[in-house]
């Protein structure tokens, strides 16, 4: 357990714990996209990002290779982040539509951003194993975040399959069976201890380009579940100007 969330976003930084993904991960930085080949690229676990007083937070799959994994902030210099960080920035969750990179001034506002693997996986594609060497960080943050959130925001089904194991551990009540992960999908859970506050669980498709191009999920699909999951969460709307 570490004891603040510098120190744990500090921790993932410097893991080394799947041998794939720092394999993969080093190698993208080394030989780079052509667009970005001045660029340095991170090549490291990416931390999550956002306030560590969150009272919403949104749970993604992985880092993009030639996004997170090249600036180090989620969902940062990719098109899938240009669809999440306009959509939130909608809803008043940003300060700004856009994410480019690292020093490009963004702040969430009563969100957090993370993912269930923090290192760019090969084909976007992590294995069950590697999920679950990565696996206690999530718990960690939850247990870090239990004061203050209120609800989660998950991108695409294999976040949401990921996540369920991690809220049982951070002691909220998962029913059986599993809530079933679909766009629009909302469930509230209980808690199991009386330190944690009910959670609300809002599904949402990936923003992935195969999503986002084909239509499948729109911006304004993205930004009425964030609007449900702000209200759940009790950002009101002047906090989140």
């Amino acid at each position: 357990m570490y004891p603040t969330m510098a120190a744990l976003d500090a921790a993932v930084a410097d893991c080394r714990a799947c041998p794939r993904l720092v394999a993969w991960r080093e190698q993208v930085a080394r030989d780079k996209r052509a667009a970005f080949r001045d660029e340095t690229y991170w090549g490291r676990p990416v931390p999550s990002y956002g306030p560590d007083d969150a009272r919403l937070l949104v749970v993604g799959l992985a880092p993009a290779a030639h996004g997170g994994n090249r600036t180090g902030r989620m969902f940062t210099g990719d098109r899938s982040g240009d669809m999440l960080f306009a959509a939130m920035h909608a809803v008043g969750l940003t300060n700004q539509p856009t994410a480019v990179h690292r020093d490009d001034g963004l702040r969430l506002l009563g969100a957090r951003v993370t993912a269930p693997v923090h290192c760019a996986p090969p084909d976007n594609k992590p294995t069950p194993d590697e999920r679950d060497r990565c696996r206690h960080w999530l718990r960690t943050e939850l247990e870090l975040l239990a004061p203050t959130v209120r609800s989660i925001v998950v991108l695409g089904g294999w976040g949401w399959r990921a996540l369920m194991p991690v809220l049982a551990d951070a002691r909220w009540i998962v029913p059986r069976p599993r809530p079933a992960f679909g766009h629009g999908a909302r469930v509230l859970l209980a808690p199991a201890d009386a330190d944690r506050a009910p959670l609300h669980l809002f599904g949402s498709y990936h923003v992935s380009q195969q999503n986002t191009f084909t239509g499948r999920l729109t911006p304004a699909m993205l930004e009425e579940v964030f609007t449900a999951a702000a209200d759940a969460a009790g950002i009101a709307t002047g906090e989140r100007a």
